[in-house]
């Protein structure tokens, strides 16, 4: 009989920015870097990962993922991937949903488009491209990405819609673990500041 996978993902958003911190859509377009406070926010994630001997870490090619990872001890050795880059808003780059609002009501990331960005299924795509890379690394993997892409991812990886993100709330400078229950893909942690997760 089989053995049930052992495989786990670690999750890291990147830490604060102004623009996290003010609601501000911060996509694919924009390299805003981390608050004084989102530099302490990642540096809090060394405790976390520092011991695990991950097969593949993959960060996001932005400055703000970067410096999260580098923070959190996880940049030597990793490598960039474009398709861990946050959800292109196209025309809404840069400004909050109330502000969306005023032109489009009730306007949402998961049920209304992105005038000259991505739809939902674009960003599911990258996703997968990332879960199957994921899944023939060796070992732990570590993705260092951005808030909207990593809820996607999450609900690709349970096999739901890309909608389904919005079941997901994830805050800046956190962990999530993914991995497996027998045989089936599982959500181990979720939305954890640092005293909450464990290996």
């Amino acid at each position: 009989m089989a053995q049930p996978p052992t495989k786990r993902i670690w999750l890291l958003r990147h830490a604060q920015t102004e623009w996290s911190q003010n609601g501000r859509h911060t996509g694919s377009r924009s390299d805003i870097p981390l608050t004084g406070e989102g530099e302490a926010m990642a540096r809090e994630l060394a405790p976390v990962v520092s011991g695990i001997p991950f097969g593949l870490v993959l960060v996001s090619p932005m400055n703000r993922t970067r410096r999260t990872a580098e923070l959190a001890g996880l940049l030597d050795g990793a490598q960039e991937d474009p398709d861990l880059l946050e959800w292109d808003y196209g025309d809404y780059e840069g400004i909050t949903t109330a502000q969306i609002r005023e032109q489009d009501p009730g306007w949402t990331i998961w049920t209304h488009p992105c005038p000259n960005g991505e739809t939902g299924e674009q960003v599911a795509a990258r996703a997968r491209n990332v879960i199957d890379r994921a899944l023939a690394a060796e070992g732990d993997v570590a993705l260092v990405s951005h808030g909207h892409y990593l809820r996607v991812l999450c609900a690709t990886w349970l096999h739901l819609a890309p909608q389904h993100g919005a079941d997901f709330m994830l805050s800046t400078g956190t962990v999530c673990l993914l991995g497996f229950e027998h045989e089936y893909r599982t959500i181990l942690h979720w939305n954890e500041r640092v005293a909450g997760v464990r290996a």
